[in-house]
């Protein structure tokens, strides 16, 4: 079977995510930001997913966009934790990077699957 990157990295990024929200409710008791970080998060793969199940080309384009405006999300709820001081840049700084990472591969996704339309 062919390996898909985009599944892979956005799957690996939820894991991250989960293991980042149990540290930020175990040790920060932060119960509200953490929670939308991991909502935002973990959909970003879970669109990805669904958008390669997709009915037709339009359906697919369709998910993606909406991965990629949860990658966008995610970004903002890591940056505004760490900005808070809820996370340490040691903590954020490589989750914002491959957030970062994501968005630009969804992004060519995109543009990539509207040039084959």
């Amino acid at each position: 079977m062919k390996t898909n990157i985009l599944k892979e990295r956005s799957y690996a990024f939820a894991l991250r995510v989960v293991k980042l929200c149990r540290y930020l409710v175990a040790e920060q008791k932060e119960f509200v930001l953490s929670k939308q970080v991991l909502r935002s998060g973990t959909s970003i793969g879970a669109n990805i997913d669904e958008a390669y199940q997709g009915e037709s080309k339009l359906d697919f384009i369709h998910k993606l966009a909406i991965a990629n405006k949860e990658a966008f999300g995610t970004h903002y709820w890591l940056r505004l934790l760490r900005d808070s001081k809820m996370l340490t840049l040691k903590h954020v700084e490589s989750v914002l990077g491959e957030c970062d990472e994501l968005q630009r591969m969804l992004v060519s996704a995109i543009k990539t699957a509207k040039a084959r339309k």
